[in-house]
């Protein structure tokens, strides 16, 4: 297959939405792949050749000045067909070649029911300060999630939200909130410069779509003090690796100065694992959710009480909705969801998947 127009592009891409994939590959020595149900398949199309990846991404780059033919190329970016669906763009080099991982992000952010996410995420949506953190492997549901979050919070305050992305994913419009929405590398120039400049603009809410340094992570502390509502996100897979990691970011001289400010800021850790479906038909989140008590605000405080953080989510899930992984596996599995084998792989604790059941 040689170079490739638009038309050809977008009709690659609308076959791939029609069908309800998720991610669309383009690589060269094959053909264009389909994640559909978190399975990837290869195209009937031809195999894609080095001037057939390498005019996609300059289709997918709209004009914007990057040399594609310099020895490293990480390069993200977004994409919109009208009336069809928005992109996230990866644009990279594998073997010496152009890549091309695309993520579609649907013009219409769901509900958070609709998402099968836990009724209690709605509640921490209401939170009016502090900071959010959703967590999470690539590809969990992390910007999804988010994004309904900040759409809740549309809908039901007049705030003023700020996000500051790189891409902008989800396009929002203004209900009973006001949105600005920033993109690193064409509203501003870093995600410093734009989380430095935030506090200025009369924020209420400020969504970060990841945290990925010590001064961004800084900025999200003293931003959650000063009475604003952050929300961000973490590769991180469960609540403690997330207070780890936020506290990693830091001199590890002033770690027990950075625990006591998080465990003060700190609202909710929402971590995201996709299992997949008894019946086949796709996949769902499995959530661990722990909400700051004062109680797990002193384990936080305190590295050695960071052993007990599970177990105190574990007893929360009655009064304050929280649970951890494994209680929702266990909760999927009893609803037929998803099948026992499912569970226990997912689970951070296998062996107590099978206990429980057993002793139901």
């Amino acid at each position: 297959m040689g170079a490739i127009d638009k038309l050809t592009l977008n009709k690659l891409l609308k076959l791939g939405v029609d069908r309800g994939v998720s991610d669309i590959h383009f690589q060269v020595g094959g053909p264009p792949c389909y994640r559909i149900k978190g399975e990837l398949l290869k195209s009937k199309f031809d195999v894609l050749t080095p001037e057939a990846t390498m005019s996609i991404a300059q289709i997918l780059l709209q004009g914007r000045e990057v040399d594609l033919n310099r020895l490293f190329v990480e390069q993200d970016s977004s994409y919109s067909i009208l009336g069809i669906s928005r992109f996230r763009v990866s644009i990279f080099r594998q073997r010496g070649n152009i890549g091309i991982i695309m993520r579609v992000v649907p013009f219409q952010i769901k509900e958070i029911e609709d998402l099968n996410l836990p009724p209690v995420i709605r509640d921490i949506s209401n939170t009016r300060r502090g900071l959010i953190i959703v967590t999470g492997a690539t590809g969990m549901g992390k910007s999804t999630t988010i994004a309904s979050i900040i759409d809740h919070i549309n809908k039901t305050r007049q705030a003023h939200i700020v996000t500051i992305e790189d891409p902008v994913e989800f396009l929002f419009e203004n209900k009973k909130s006001v949105i600005t929405q920033r993109e690193v590398g064409t509203d501003t120039l870093t995600y410093q410069d734009a989380m430095m400049a935030v506090l200025r603009q009369d924020p209420d809410v400020i969504m970060l779509g990841e945290l990925r340094d010590a001064e961004t992570a800084n900025i999200c502390l003293k931003a959650a003090e000063t009475g604003h509502l952050v929300v961000t996100s973490l590769h991180t897979p469960n609540a403690i690796s997330t207070i780890k990691r936020y506290t990693g970011f830091f001199d590890p001289v002033r770690e027990s100065m950075f625990l006591s400010r998080l465990a003060e800021c700190l609202q909710a850790v929402v971590s995201l694992r996709l299992v997949r479906r008894a019946d086949g038909s796709g996949v769902l989140p499995a959530v661990e959710i722990m909400r700051v008590t004062h109680t797990l605000q002193e384990c936080i405080s305190d590295t050695n009480r960071h052993h007990e953080i599970m177990e105190h989510i574990a007893k929360g899930r009655d009064i304050y909705g929280m649970q951890t992984f494994d209680q929702h596996l266990l909760e999927l599995v009893k609803k037929k969801l998803i099948s026992v084998e499912v569970a226990k792989t997912a689970a951070s604790r296998p062996d107590e998947i099978q206990r429980a059941l057993l002793l139901e």
